[in-house]
């Protein structure tokens, strides 16, 4: 065991970066060369994760709100 695992107090670099799982997409899609790609195919995934954003941005704000609801309700 590595000292900083042995001082809770301290965070190794495994702990500050985590290893990205096998099913992380978004590990997986920072890991892909970029050169490969077009201009054009380079656009296109810039507006596909700008609509993949929008999206979850969404569904947070929605949550937000959710739980604000409920706090509010159980404060009364």
């Amino acid at each position: 065991m590595n000292a900083a695992r042995r001082n809770h107090g301290a965070m190794d670099s495994e702990d500050a970066f985590p290893r990205a799982r096998p099913d992380d997409l978004v590990a997986q899609l920072a890991a892909e060369d970029l050169d490969r790609l077009s201009v054009a195919e380079l656009e296109e995934r810039v507006a596909r994760l700008t609509n993949e954003i929008a999206r979850v941005r969404s569904r947070l704000e929605r949550a937000v709100d959710h739980k604000a609801s409920a706090e509010a309700l159980f404060r009364k």
